[in-house]
């Protein structure tokens, strides 16, 4: 569907009501969650690229990958459908809440990671340096950025 908003196509709720619920609806806007006739309440997921670049930028980070190939691209899109739970399914969603990013990139880098290895690309990280998928994802999780701020005043010095 159009972005923004105001140039839609047709809303979500057009899509659900029309398909008696079935429409698989992934936007470039924001829409509010539809609750049907049953009283299901789906909710429309926005599609966006935040879902596979960066674990795609954490993979080629982590492991030195040189090219990001196109067998690569499909193992992050695959990643990013298998990180869905079934109650993101149920409720509609097309692709994972985005509260759960970090959650999401951490696989999408780990499906990368291995798509390399399968496609021999050039990297830093060997198979063997990572010889299972938990000692890889571990690998990965180490690797990731976890923002934490000190504040510049203790709160307890007056």
């Amino acid at each position: 569907m159009s972005n923004p908003t105001s140039k839609a196509e047709c809303t979500p709720e057009q899509a659900y009501n029309w398909s008696g619920g079935r429409a698989i609806v992934a936007t470039g806007s924001p829409f509010a969650p539809v609750t049907m006739p049953n009283g299901q309440t789906l909710i429309p997921s926005q599609c966006n690229n935040m879902y596979v670049f960066p674990g795609l930028g954490l993979a080629a980070s982590v492991a030195g990958v040189q090219q990001i190939t196109d067998g690569m691209l499909y193992a992050a899109a695959v990643a990013c459908v298998d990180a869905m739970t079934p109650e993101e399914e149920a409720s509609g969603r097309t692709f994972p809440d985005i509260s759960r990013i970090r959650q999401v990139s951490h696989k999408v880098a780990c499906s990368v990671i291995e798509k390399a290895f399968d496609e021999g690309v050039g990297m830093k990280l060997k198979r063997s340096d990572v010889p299972t998928i938990d000692a890889l994802e571990q690998y990965v999780i180490k690797k990731m950025y976890f923002p934490g701020y000190v504040p510049l005043i203790d709160p307890s010095y007056r």
